[in-house]
């Protein structure tokens, strides 16, 4: 159990606007992150490294730190893991991760629109971004379900020039503005987008969630079942799993248990890519 926790009036802040920045705290260990970052990235392509990046759509590598020992440990990290205990409780669930190269805008989005179970994203990004160079924009309380004001965003924003006669990357938000070793943690349900910044922005994230009660974990299952078009198999990586100290097991162990329709799933997505070549 970590012993790191978030303040209560930190925790306040979450639970009200959706989201947190802890500026520099991960310098400690931010070179070496970056490292092994582009070390992924050489190895199964993408990037100047190997590349298969062309600056003009975003490349994502999933799952990501699951394939890297040192990686592998930032779910062990006091700090990470206090900040996931603190919001979701001593036995969350870590649901995966995804490596990126960004480029172009990203528009208005929810990553979830969870209504029982809290989902929350780590963020890390090994660039300094700004508001109008490919930073975080939030709007603070878009993540609260039954809300007027969350529900309407919900039903209006996707089509912003349309509903508000407003561009994307006009409507009002909250930059979070942040340099590497910094993280930013925020509410699935959160509205978030980017606008700006190089056609090669690194950033990849930790996804976590409260455990699943048993009455739910059909939704848990379909939930893992999103992974498939991606080709993978198992709810985490063989790194993950084979490196995993008890104390990391505890936060793997519910998706291990719920993932066996997943390698079925992998194979037909297989299949369907590779139809359309055929002769």
């Amino acid at each position: 159990m970590s012993s790191f926790r978030l303040t209560k009036e930190q925790l306040t802040l979450f639970h009200t606007f959706g989201y947190l920045h802890l500026p520099g705290l991960l310098d400690d260990r931010i070179g070496r992150i970056v490292e092994e970052f582009e070390r992924i990235w050489a190895t199964e392509g993408g990037g100047h490294h190997g590349g298969s990046h062309d600056g003009k759509r975003r490349s994502c590598i999933v799952p990501y730190i699951d394939r890297n020992e040192y990686l592998c440990t930032l779910l062990d990290d006091p700090r990470l893991a206090g900040i996931a205990t603190s919001i979701l409780g001593d036995d969350f669930n870590y649901m995966g991760s995804d490596g990126n190269l960004y480029a172009g805008d990203t528009g208005w989005h929810s990553d979830g629109w969870h209504r029982q179970v809290i989902h929350i994203k780590m963020a890390f990004y090994l660039d300094p971004v700004a508001r109008d160079t490919g930073c975080l924009r939030v709007i603070p309380g878009s993540h609260k379900i039954g809300d007027h004001f969350a529900d309407s965003l919900q039903r209006e924003i996707f089509q912003s020039d349309k509903t508000w006669a407003v561009a994307g990357r006009d409507v009002p938000c909250v930059p979070l503005e942040s340099r590497p070793g910094d993280v930013v943690v925020f509410n699935h349900n959160l509205k978030h987008a980017a606008f700006g910044g190089s056609a090669r922005r690194r950033m990849f994230t930790m996804n976590c969630c409260q455990r699943y009660p048993e009455q739910l974990l059909p939704e848990l299952r379909e939930y893992l079942s999103g992974a498939a078009r991606f080709w993978v198999e198992r709810a985490y990586g063989d790194v993950m799993i084979r490196t995993a100290t008890p104390e990391r097991q505890v936060h793997l162990e519910q998706c291990l248990a719920n993932d066996g329709h997943l390698k079925a799933l992998s194979e037909e997505a297989r299949r369907k890519m590779a139809e359309p070549s055929r002769g």
